[in-house]
């Protein structure tokens, strides 16, 4: 557990390895990056388009997510240089928090828990690996 987050006092914040997680994929444009890796999606272009995220938000949380070892990039073209993004087993082991992420959302937020969804796999039809 990380000695980030230790508690120094009676009003300090405890240590929490939750929150050290949270620094490294807490918002929305990192989860989305990794959905979209875990659906096999690789290439910038394609996942800017698959999750809305502008071009200069999108660089920075792929360079992110680089440091942290949950992503690795690979060069797919030499010319010109062009580079594709993967999984590490950091990023992989990031998958079922998705998938579960996903079930609670398909059954407490959005349209489909308005309208009663009963949990089934909804959005695209795909299941993350």
């Amino acid at each position: 557990m990380s000695q980030k987050n230790e508690s120094v006092g009676p009003r300090a914040p405890r240590v929490c390895s939750i929150a050290d997680a949270l620094d490294v994929v807490g918002e929305r444009w990192s989860l989305l990056v990794v959905r979209e890796l875990g659906f096999g999606v690789h290439r910038f272009k394609d996942i800017q388009i698959n999750t809305g995220a502008p071009r200069e938000t999108l660089a920075a949380r792929l360079r992110k997510l680089e440091e942290a070892g949950v992503i690795e990039r690979r060069q797919y073209c030499d010319r010109p240089p062009r580079d594709e993004y993967v999984l590490t087993a950091s990023g992989r082991d990031l998958v079922p928090v998705l998938v579960a992420l996903r079930v609670w959302g398909e059954r407490h937020a959005g349209a489909g828990a308005a309208a009663g969804a009963d949990g089934a796999s909804g959005g695209r039809g795909q299941a993350l690996p």
